[in-house]
């Protein structure tokens, strides 16, 4: 066998494990079998309406990175959201009460969420989810810490990165589901 080979059969077999270690790392949890599904306490933040449960089940505020103002659609547009990148399947809970506005797939998005506050002044949107939690309707009132879906990769997201797409606008009570001005969730999640 000539040694070239022998050098990328070593090469090729290195970057496997370096990506089994890394998703192994990122993406991978080990709990034991009788540990609760949801945690008693996840991570809040504090907003002017209350406090913001971490959307993500599990995901700490220190993993958090502020993409909001990144560039999208080839610099055509800023993110307004930010990403939480979790495994596939993690549970995506709801930020406060409300109600679900809107269920609806879409493009850019896959699978979303809108929730609007109860006061109607905030809209809450997920996208890029794999599944909703069984029941999840459309005017449905949902409670700070619901499970209302799952992390994914639907849309335009990268396959292989699943995460959350998350982001807030302050709204009117007229305004539609998709409206409303964008403010950036990561100081409202990340600031204990």
């Amino acid at each position: 066998m000539p040694t070239t080979f022998k050098w990328r059969r070593w090469l090729w077999g290195a970057g496997a494990v370096a990506l089994c270690v890394a998703f192994a790392h990122f993406c991978v949890q080990i709990v034991p079998a009788d540990a609760p599904l949801f945690p008693a306490k996840a991570p809040v933040a504090k907003s002017s309406s209350g406090a913001l449960l971490m959307p993500v089940e599990g995901v700490p505020a220190s993993a958090l990175t502020d993409t909001f103002t990144q560039a999208r659609a080839l610099g055509e547009r800023s993110h307004d959201a930010i990403d939480i990148l979790a495994a596939r399947g993690r549970a995506v809970l709801a930020v406060a009460d409300g109600r679900i506005d809107k269920i609806h797939w879409s493009k850019e998005g896959g699978r979303t969420v809108y929730q609007r506050a109860p006061d109607g002044r905030t809209l809450y949107y997920y996208a890029h989810l794999d599944r909703y939690a069984p029941g999840l309707r459309e005017g449905q009132m949902v409670r700070r810490g619901q499970r209302i879906a799952t992390v994914g990769s639907t849309g335009n997201a990268d396959p292989g990165a699943p995460h959350l797409h998350f982001a807030i606008h302050r709204a009117m009570p007229a305004t539609p589901w998709h409206g409303g001005d964008p403010i950036n969730p990561y100081p409202l999640l990340a600031t204990p």
